[in-house]
C-alpha cells in the first residue's frame, strides 16, 4: 500500500499531500536511504503527457506526482476526488533547503546556465549555510555528455539533486538515469534557479494564493505565451470535460444498475 493517498486525474496518480508532507516523507526517505523521486503537473504538461507516451512514461516513472498547477487542483475538485493543495515545484525546493539546512544535507545542483548556476549555489550558501553544495553542473549538455554528469552526481553522494532543465528533458533524464545516479530525493525544479537567480521575477503572492501566475506570466511575455496558454488551456478544458461526462455516465449506470 501506498504511503500517501492518491487523487486518478487523467489516469495519473497526483498525491493527496500538503507541502508539509512531502517533505516529511523526503526527510525519512534520506533517513532510510530510500529513493524519492518527485514528479509535478500542471495543465501544460497533463496535456503533453496525453500526446507524448515517453513523457507519460518518465512522469509515472516519479515515486510521488504532485499538483503543481491550480488547474490540477482544481480539476480534481470537479472530478469528485480533491487534492488538499496546490504543491509547486519552486515552494518545495524552498522547503527542502531549509530541511537542508537544518539536517546538514549533501546538495547538488543541476540546470540553468553556468552563471544563474553559480548564483544559486552564492544564495544557497548566504541563506542556509549549513546545506552543503556537494557539486553543480549546468544544464547545457547533450546526450553524450549525460553519463559523466551522472558519475559526479554518483559521487557527490549528494542526498537531494534538483534538476533545473526544461519539460520533458528533465523527467526523461530523471526516469533514465535515477537508479544510476544514487540520490535519494530527485527534484525536478524547471526554472526554479532562474526565479531564484533573480533572471526571472516569480508572480506576488496575491497571484500565486489565487492561482493566477499564469496571468502575470502572460502579461509579462504575451507575444512568447498567449497562444500556448490558448491552446494548451482550450485542451485542458476538452480533457476534463471528457472526463467529468465519463463520471456523470458512470454514476448513472452505477444508480440504474442497483435498481
Amino acid at each position: 500500500m501506498s504511503e500517501f493517498p492518491t487523487s486518478s486525474l487523467f489516469d495519473i496518480p497526483v498525491a493527496k499531500c500538503t507541502l508539509g508532507d512531502v517533505v516529511a516523507i523526503a526527510e525519512q526517505r534520506i533517513a532510510d536511504k530510500s529513493q524519492f523521486q518527485i514528479g509535478v503537473i500542471n495543465a501544460a504538461k497533463v496535456v503533453k503527457m496525453s500526446k507524448d507516451e515517453f513523457l507519460r512514461e518518465s512522469v509515472l516513472s516519479s515515486d510521488i506526482i504532485l499538483a503543481d498547477g491550480s488547474s490540477v487542483v482544481l480539476a480534481s475538485k470537479v472530478l469528485g476526488d480533491a487534492l488538499p493543495e496546490r504543491v509547486t515545484g519552486i515552494d518545495l525546493m524552498h522547503e527542502l533547503l531549509i530541511s537542508a539546512d537544518r539536517n546538514r544535507y549533501r546538495v547538488f545542483l543541476l540546470g540553468a546556465s553556468e552563471d544563474v548556476s553559480l548564483k544559486v549555489a552564492a544564495w544557497i550558501e548566504k541563506e542556509h549555510p549549513n546545506a552543503i553544495i556537494c557539486g553543480r553542473a549546468n544544464g547545457y549538455f547533450d546526450a553524450d555528455a549525460e553519463a559523466g554528469i551522472v558519475a559526479s552526481i554518483r559521487e557527490s553522494e549528494a542526498d537531494i539533486l534538483f534538476v533545473a532543465i526544461t519539460s520533458p528533458k528533465k523527467e526523461v533524464f530523471m526516469a533514465k538515469w535515477h537508479d544510476e545516479m544514487g540520490v535519494t530525493v530527485l527534484h525536478g525544479v524547471g526554472g526554479s534557479f532562474d526565479v531564484v537567480a533573480g533572471k526571472v521575477q516569480r508572480a506576488p503572492l496575491a497571484y500565486q494564493r489565487t492561482g493566477m501566475e499564469w496571468f502575470y506570466r502572460l502579461a509579462q511575455e504575451p507575444r512568447r505565451l498567449a497562444w500556448r496558454y490558448i491552446s494548451t488551456n482550450t485542451r485542458f478544458i476538452m480533457m476534463l470535460s471528457a472526463a467529468w461526462l465519463r463520471r456523470v455516465f458512470s454514476s448513472k449506470r452505477s444508480i440504474q444498475s442497483s435498481d
